[in-house]
C-alpha cells in the first residue's frame, strides 16, 4: 500500500473509489487512469470478486490496476481510514457496481470495507455514485435502486450517450468515464458536451492517460 503525503496545513482532496466483481470491470480501471492525472488523492478498495472479473474481461494484472491509486485497502479490512467519518473525502464513485453491493448499501449491510466505505459516505452527506451494472432488473433490483435513491446516493448506469458519436468502444466509455465523475464536479476534458464547442486537445490529452502494460 502506498501512501500519499499530505498537504502541510490541511488535508488533500481524496476520492474513494471501488471496484466490485459486476461485468464492466474496465469502467473502474479506466476510471482510475483517468483520476491520476487531478492531483486528487485516490483510495482503492476492490473486491475478490472484482479481481476474477478483472482476468475475465482485460488483461489487465491485479498489481496494475492498484499501482494506480495512492492508496490501497483490503475489502476485508473494516478498520481501514475509509471505514470512518472522521476521515475526510470528497465522496466515493462504484465503478462497476454489481447489485450485491448495490443491495448491501441501500440496506445498510456493511460486512465489507466497500460497502461501508459507501455507507459512511452516505451518513456524512458525502457524494456517492454508483454505476450499477445489470440487465434486465426485476421489481426487486428496482426496489434497491429505488432506495438508494431515497437515502442519497446517485445511480448512474454506465449507458453510453450516442449523441457524442462515439467512434470506438474507448471513446464511449471514456464519454461514460467523464460524464460519471461531472457527478463528484472532477473535470476530465473526457465529454464532447450537448451544443458546446469540442475541446478537442482536452479530450486528446484525456484519451492518452493510458496504462502502460
Amino acid at each position: 500500500m502506498s501512501q500519499h503525503k499530505k498537504t502541510a496545513g490541511r488535508a488533500p482532496d481524496r476520492l474513494i473509489v471501488g471496484l466490485s466483481g459486476a461485468s464492466g470491470i474496465v469502467y473502474g480501471v479506466r476510471m482510475l487512469e483517468v483520476l491520476r492525472g487531478t492531483g486528487l488523492e485516490i483510495h482503492l478498495v476492490m473486491s475478490k470478486s472484482a479481481e476474477v472479473t478483472l482476468a475475465h474481461e482485460t488483461d489487465y494484472k491485479v498489481a496494475q490496476v492498484k499501482a494506480l491509486a495512492h492508496v490501497v485497502h483490503q475489502n476485508t479490512d473494516l478498520g481501514a481510514a475509509i471505514s470512518s467519518g472522521s476521515f475526510k473525502t470528497m465522496g466515493m464513485v462504484v465503478a462497476p457496481c454489481s447489485i450485491r453491493t448495490a443491495s448491501e448499501v441501500a440496506y445498510g449491510v456493511t460486512s465489507t470495507l466497500m460497502a461501508r466505505a459507501a455507507d459512511v459516505v452516505l451518513k456524512e452527506r458525502r457524494r456517492l455514485v454508483l454505476m450499477v451494472r445489470e440487465s434486465p432488473l426485476h421489481t426487486g433490483h428496482l426496489r434497491t435502486l429505488t432506495q438508494l435513491s431515497e437515502i442519497g446516493a446517485i445511480v448512474a448506469p454506465p449507458l453510453p450517450g450516442f449523441y457524442a458519436r462515439p467512434e470506438t468502444i474507448e471513446e464511449m466509455i471514456d464519454h461514460t468515464i467523464g460524464r460519471t465523475l461531472d457527478l463528484l464536479n472532477i473535470e476530465t476534458g473526457l465529454v464532447r458536451r450537448w451544443r458546446e464547442p469540442a475541446d478537442d486537445t482536452a479530450l486528446q490529452r484525456g484519451r492518452k492517460r493510458k496504462l502502460s502494460k
